[in-house]
C-alpha cells in the first residue's frame, strides 16, 4: 500500500462547488456536490475546450469509501490518475458530511510507490 497520498481538498461549506485540478498532464474541473435526503457526495468531471467552455465528462458520479471514482467505466478522456475516497484510519464505513475532510478524503493515486534503489 502507499505511504504517501495527494489530497483533494473540498470544502464543504462552498457546495456545491467546481475547481480546476490537474491530473497527471492535464488539467480537468471537478465539481462537487452534496444530497442531503441521500447523505451522500457526487462529483462531476469536466475538460476546458479551446474556447474555455466546460466540456462534462461525467456528471453525478456518488463518492463511495474505497471505491475509485469512474471504476466501472472505459473512456479515454478520464483521468490517468486514480481518484478514491478513502479513510486512512480505517475507522468509517461510508462517506457522510460529518466524517468527510475529517477522516476521509479524496486522493489522488497515481500508482505503487517507487521502488528504492537500496530494494
Amino acid at each position: 500500500m502507499r505511504n504517501v497520498y495527494d489530497i483533494i481538498d473540498v470544502d464543504k461549506g462552498e457546495l456545491p462547488v467546481s475547481f480546476d485540478v490537474v491530473l497527471g498532464v492535464e488539467t480537468f474541473i471537478l465539481g462537487f456536490d452534496y444530497n442531503e435526503t441521500g447523505d451522500f457526495f457526487t462529483v462531476d468531471l469536466y475538460k476546458s475546450d479551446d474556447e474555455g467552455e466546460e466540456v462534462p465528462i461525467v456528471l453525478g458520479e456518488k463518492m463511495s469509501l474505497g471505491a475509485p471514482l469512474w471504476k466501472d467505466l472505459v473512456m479515454k478522456e478520464l483521468p490517468s490518475p486514480t481518484l478514491v475516497p478513502l479513510d486512512l484510519g480505517g475507522e468509517q464505513r461510508r462517506i457522510t458530511y460529518e466524517n468527510f475532510g475529517k477522516t476521509v478524503f479524496l486522493y489522488i493515486d497515481d500508482g505503487p510507490p517507487e521502488e528504492s534503489e537500496d530494494a
